[in-house]
């Protein structure tokens, strides 16, 4: 298979790709800092990465994947119990790392490699023997049913995601991308890094979220941004108090939020504020990215957009049956099929074969409706947001979305528990704006059903101070119990 960066060999040498704070790498420079690393890395079956938010991890995953060598990024957050059993599941022969880092044990055991991006050497030549089903990446899910498994991600799957959002995106090498994202998964790392190189363009990374960073990359001269909900939140709270933000944002070319759903509040906060839309997509280590806004579609709030060049996806019931309806309403597992899937759960076969059906759909858990466009509005997962109540199924996030419209509501979270009447009834964990002075649960209540249905309203509201979210900011709902 050919590169999957082009632009290495056969771009404008003298452009930006990297750019990390202060430090950045041309082209040229890129190309000629991952040729030696390349050649340091080739015929191993698979490396680490440890993934800091600096140039030298974006170098090693472009080395590892010019010379046809599956990288394992490893998240710096990780504890020693989770990195141990994913260095033991994945036994990488070496550990890419920047220069002067200090690695944890058992990190530190493995066989290290500083990676010199001021190194200059020849260019590297693709691995010829790499193929379209060649190992590119080992990505770690979050493990919150067990111990991490490892997707396995071909060489076709980046390259088909990235050239299909290239088409829903308008994705040119003319395009700057910011972003603030970790380097330790599909959205930071394929999206966020290989997905500008890919195309020609450059990227950069803030190395730490913030809005000031966001406004100066803006101004001076990025065209696209990508960020998860808390970040935008964070903007849309920003905003009022911050005209140069809005006229950044007003500037920017696209707006985009992925990761978990962007609340529509915080949609209608931005676009009032800077005139702009920001767009979701919907995506997952196993898949890459199945969905999307067009940039020359209707952005609606509150959809992922329709599936993008490549993917089919289709709603079933839970015997398996296809939901043929698109009427907005009938909540129906998604299964997608395309060549945006991973290839399997790493030493897995069984995982495997549970997560496919016997005609090559991936059961993705995830709970959506179709509207009659094809638009695609995810609801939750199907293991933790698919409520059971009184006879309908409903998914937490339209509840999420509606409390978060309440005033008093900072943020919300929607979960069920057992109800001898109704099967399960639905919780609300509510962060409130004013916690001496909480809405009172009646009123949460009513406010549901005024804009959902009775049927939706919470029959339980919790107070918290704060919700549990992990480091791509998504809520933990595990962690909520009473």
């Amino acid at each position: 298979m050919s590169s999957l960066f082009p632009a290495l060999t056969d771009g404008p040498a003298g452009r930006t790709a990297l750019r990390f704070g202060d430090r950045s790498l041309t082209y040229a420079e890129l190309a000629a800092a991952a040729g030696p690393l390349a050649g340091r890395v080739a015929g191993h079956a698979r490396v680490a990465v440890w993934a800091t938010p600096e140039l030298e991890t974006a170098v090693a995953v472009v080395a590892a994947l010019e010379a046809g060598v599956a990288a394992v990024p490893l998240n710096p957050k990780s504890g020693e119990k989770e990195l141990g059993h994913i260095l033991a599941d994945s036994a990488p022969a070496l550990v890419l790392a920047a220069p002067g880092t200090d690695l944890p044990p058992p990190v530190a055991a493995l066989e290290r490699v500083d990676v010199d991006v001021d190194a200059r050497g020849t260019a590297p030549a693709p691995a010829g023997n790499a193929s379209a089903e060649t190992p590119a990446l080992v990505v770690y899910t979050s493990g919150t049913t067990g111990p991490p498994k490892g997707a396995v991600i071909p060489r076709r799957a980046i390259a088909a995601t990235l050239d299909a959002l290239a088409d829903a995106w308008q994705w040119t090498g003319d395009d700057v991308l910011v972003h603030g994202l970790p380097l330790f998964h599909v959205h930071g790392l394929v999206l966020g890094v290989l997905g500008p190189l890919r195309r020609g363009g450059s990227v950069r990374h803030l190395g730490r979220f913030g809005t000031d960073g966001v406004a100066r990359e803006l101004d001076g001269g990025a065209t696209m941004l990508f960020g998860v909900p808390t970040m935008y939140h964070r903007i849309a709270q920003a905003l009022p108090d911050d005209p140069g933000l809005a006229k950044a944002l007003g500037g920017a070319r696209l707006l985009v939020s992925g990761s978990a759903a962007l609340p529509v509040h915080d949609h209608e906060r931005i676009t009032a504020a800077t005139g702009q839309r920001v767009i979701e997509r919907y995506g997952m280590t196993e898949t890459l990215m199945n969905t999307s806004v067009r940039a020359d579609g209707e952005p609606r709030a509150g959809t992922v957009g329709v599936p993008l060049p490549g993917v089919e996806l289709r709603l079933v019931e839970e015997d398996g049956s296809p939901i043929t309806s698109y009427d907005g309403e009938t909540v129906g597992e998604i299964q997608v099929r395309g060549p945006n899937l991973f290839t399997e759960y790493l030493n897995r076969p069984d995982a495997t074969a549970a997560a496919f059906t016997a005609d090559g759909w991936f059961r993705t858990g995830d709970m959506a409706v179709r509207e009659p466009d094809g638009y695609v509005r995810i609801v939750g997962r199907k293991a933790t947001d698919l409520i059971k109540s009184g006879g309908y199924k409903i998914g937490a996030g339209e509840i999420e979305n509606a409390l978060l419209e309440h005033p008093g509501v900072r943020e919300a979270a929607v979960t069920g528990e057992p109800d001898a009447d109704l099967g399960e009834r639905i919780v609300a964990w509510v962060v409130p704006v004013d916690p001496q002075a909480p809405p009172a649960e009646g009123e949460l209540a009513d406010h549901v059903a005024r804009r959902l249905a009775p049927h939706k309203r919470p029959r339980v509201v919790r107070y918290l101070d704060t919700l549990p979210r992990n480091d791509m900011g998504k809520i933990m709902k595990r962690a909520l119990t009473s």
